[in-house]
């Protein structure tokens, strides 16, 4: 059965969905974007957003008992695609040698005004 994985360290979801969901050995991580979980707002500027994106997604996979070195692939969503060096090398500090699979894509827009987004799979 699905397991639903929701942490008190990443900020709530902004629609009808889940953090995460455990099955079969699997962690399918939302979409987390950059809002501190404890104010529910955005942090300033993509830099500390993105920091704030991959903190939240830490949290998430930590509730469900695995980590970043355990992420297999990753998804990165940024509004201007100028910001890709800036958080590629933030990302790349997060993961330090560990390289999941990836892709990236610039969008038109993201919720609450956000400048990156990161969602993932991980193992358990």
């Amino acid at each position: 059965m699905p397991k639903v994985v929701n942490s008190k360290d990443a900020p709530a979801p902004v629609g009808p969905y889940v953090q995460a969901i455990a099955y079969q050995g699997l962690l399918h991580c939302s979409g987390q974007l950059g809002l501190d979980p404890a104010s529910g707002k955005l942090a300033m500027g993509v830099e500390a957003q993105a920091r704030r994106c991959l903190a939240n997604l830490e949290a998430v996979l930590q509730e469900a008992g695995t980590s970043k070195g355990r992420v297999l692939r990753c998804t990165l969503y940024l509004v201007d695609m100028n910001d890709f060096a800036s958080v590629n090398a933030i990302y790349a500090e997060f993961f330090g040698e560990w390289k999941p699979a990836r892709t990236c894509v610039q969008i038109a827009a993201l919720p609450r005004g956000g400048l990156v987004e990161v969602d993932a799979l991980a193992a358990l």
